[in-house]
């Protein structure tokens, strides 16, 4: 380890440092446009200057120089401020100095560092360039005479995203950023260059003029969206979420958000369910709480009522409807409502086990019945990792088009039990193997198949699981944990026959089985579950109460409530709570905190934030084989899987222009 002198302060850096890396490790703060922690070095911006002995008598760039034994470097000389200062006049040259009309204004790297770092005043009186607008898509504004050409944005398309869709043409005072042939920007993680803009050339479209960042309440929160898991925050106004932001968690999202993550917010207030309603001759009309529960125990369910948990279903949630289950005598709980019955008897078995951030030190990586780039796009960047450090994957079911390069196998899954000697010969070779399965695998009951290649390849080894099922749900791994699982998933329940069916927030599910029952859907957005239901119970969001989320690896973590509810509408436990005095029974909670606790005794995993341990693997079955054929995956539009997302505008449009090429109309600005 180098040992060198920051500000006469000794240190040692680790091999490999950069001379910015370690005046950060000496606490020193060193401004910079161009440099992040998770892209190249690009050394262009110049605004990290610094003054290094030995070497050359003038300031050097600090991100690109590595540091080495001896060196003294300098953070506070005059010639640094001087440096500093200069480049930042000339940063500010033609930067059109709109603050006042700029939706970076008060997060704004630039407007930060020019006040610490600049002169405070400019010398030059020449006029300042201008570049023509660029058209990004439907979620990216941009304003580019503002653009420092930082490049992060580039570095960002080719090296997390994998998708060469921004560059930059021309040189010198002549270069712009822009996307090639000006055409919107198709990939599910695109928005995150507008974090990474160090200016306010890069802006949200849905956002633009909406807020000032100093009006928001800030709300630490969870993606619901799919199983990942991102820690988000949101930043609320009054009642409304303006907007979602990645929060840094390097286990799960790192610093990056998906695109239907970040701006299905806006559904939040669209189609929301805010008064209770009741099917009175074939049509729904406005009714009371009172009415709603007395029509219920009016059926007078007994054991014959059921609970269908839906995908963005917090574990409290889950928990209460299984608590009012259970003091009914029933225990007809399910959360797979697409119709799904893999063995649940084992959670390693159905858990993302390697990891998210494991996958990355993958050296062969088999995915089976999965798209990942729309079930975990988040995932799918650490994929794109693993390939950049050596890794080979090879994919079973219908093409489509990865970040990286893979091999297809073709569609049929027998072909799991049976490998082309090309991959067969690279998991035998490989240190850490990793398979990876979806749900188009499960439909097809291909967990024993996959659990016998595990076995057969050696996926589990000292310090290595590589034995991966990626969910797309985000309540599946919380629901699986409290078990909402029948033996033959709805099957089971359908089979049962109960008289009252309680949908909480199951949109997906077919309701046609339970035609002779009372479907009570309990849920926030008139979408598929509502329009069946014969009594709506209007429910919160998940951004509107606290709640425990357990995303695809098993990792338990708690989402905060950012706003409150419109209209009628309550916390899904609240009404549950009421709902057992209606119909005569005790489910031993009247707060929330009592709930939770009760919760947590009985599964005591949901309280220890972090992954669960749900133990080894199950013997596998050496004469299981995976069969059938994956025709299609389960997920056939990235924008518009949820009913937040369907409600929302932003992604309704995403949807139209970038996966079905329809021409967005707009007004004149």
């Amino acid at each position: 380890m180098p040992k060198v002198t920051v500000d006469g302060q000794e240190l040692d850096v680790p091999d490999g440092a950069t001379v910015l890396q370690a005046c950060e490790l000496a606490g020193k703060e060193i401004p910079r446009f161009c440099y992040h922690e998770r892209l190249s070095i690009a050394g262009n911006c110049r605004m990290c200057l610094v003054e290094v002995k030995p070497g050359p008598p003038k300031p050097q760039a600090s991100c690109a120089l590595p540091a080495t034994e001896g060196q003294e470097i300098r953070t506070d000389s005059e010639m640094v401020k001087t440096a500093r200062e200069g480049v930042m006049e000339f940063l500010l040259i033609n930067h059109p100095l709109d603050c006042p009309i700029c939706d970076q204004g008060g997060e704004c790297d630039l407007q930060d560092q020019s006040v610490a770092y600049g002169r405070g005043a400019t010398r030059y009186t020449a006029n300042k360039r201008a570049v023509t607008e660029k058209y990004m898509g439907p979620l990216i504004k941009t304003v580019m005479t503002r653009c420092i050409h930082c490049t992060r944005c580039v570095r960002f398309s080719e090296e997390i995203a994998g998708v060469d869709e921004i560059g930059a043409l021309y040189r010198g005072e002549d270069m712009q950023i822009t996307t090639y042939l000006e055409q919107a920007a198709q990939h599910e993680l695109s928005a995150n260059v507008i974090d990474l803009c160090p200016v306010g050339a890069l802006t949200s479209r849905p956002y633009a003029f909406e807020a000032r960042p100093w009006e928001l309440k800030k709300t630490l929160s969870i993606d619901v969206s799919d199983a990942m898991g991102a820690n988000i925050r949101l930043d609320s106004r009054g009642r409304e979420v303006m907007r979602a932001l990645p929060r840094i968690n390097d286990d799960v999202n790192e610093e990056w958000l998906s695109d239907k993550g970040r701006y299905q917010v806006d559904g939040l207030t669209k189609r929301r369910l805010d008064k209770v309603f009741m099917r009175k001759r074939g049509k729904l009309t406005e009714a009371s709480w009172d009415e709603a529960f007395k029509a219920i125990a009016k059926a007078k369910p007994g054991k014959k009522i059921a609970a269908v948990a839906g995908d963005m279903v917090d574990c409290e949630t889950m928990f209460a409807a299984k608590s009012l289950l259970g003091a009914m005598g029933s225990k007809l709980l399910e959360g797979r409502q697409t119709g799904m019955d893999y063995d649940v008897s084992n959670l390693a078995a159905v858990n993302f086990n390697t990891t998210f951030a494991g996958i990355e030190r993958a050296d062969a990586i088999l995915i089976v019945g999965s798209h990942v780039r729309w079930e975990a796009a988040l995932l799918n960047a650490r994929i794109r990792k693993a390939v950049k450090n050596g890794a080979q994957v090879f994919v079973v079911g219908p093409e489509w088009e990865t970040t990286y390069p893979a091999t297809f196998l073709g569609e049929d899954l027998s072909v799991v039990s049976k490998l082309p000697k090309a991959a067969a010969d690279a998991f035998k070779g490989a240190e850490r193997p990793a398979m990876i399965m979806g749900g188009a695998a499960l439909a097809k009951g291909a967990l024993a198949g996959g659990l016998a290649f595990a076995s057969k390849y050696k996926l589990v080894k000292k310090d290595w699981n590589g034995f991966n099922v990626l969910h797309f749900s985000a309540a599946r791994m919380g629901g699986l944990m409290l078990g909402y699982a029948q033996k033959n998933g709805m099957a089971d329940i359908a089979k049962a026959k109960p008289k009252v069916v309680l949908s909480l927030g199951a949109d997906e599910m077919d309701f046609e089985p339970f035609a002779d029952a009372l479907k009570v859907y309990i849920g926030h957005h008139g979408d598929k579950g509502a329009h069946a239901a014969d009594i709506i119970l209007p429910a919160a969001s998940y951004a509107e109460k606290d709640g425990t989320y357990v995303n695809s690896e098993g990792r338990v973590q708690f989402a905060e409530k950012a706003v409150f509810a419109p209209g009628d509408a309550r916390e899904d436990w609240t009404i549950l709570r009421a709902l057992a005095d209606a119909l005569g029974v005790e489910v031993g909670f009247d707060t929330f905190d009592q709930l939770q606790s009760a919760m947590i005794k009985a599964v005591p995993a949901l309280g220890e934030e972090g992954l669960a341990n749900y133990g080894d693997l199950p013997k596998a079955d050496s004469k299981a084989k995976a069969e059938g054929v994956i025709d299609a995956y389960p997920i056939k539009d990235f924008y518009l899987t949820n009913p937040i997302a369907r409600a929302s505008a932003v992604m309704q449009q995403c949807s139209a222009e970038l996966l079905h090429g329809e021409e967005m109309r707009e007004a004149a600005e």
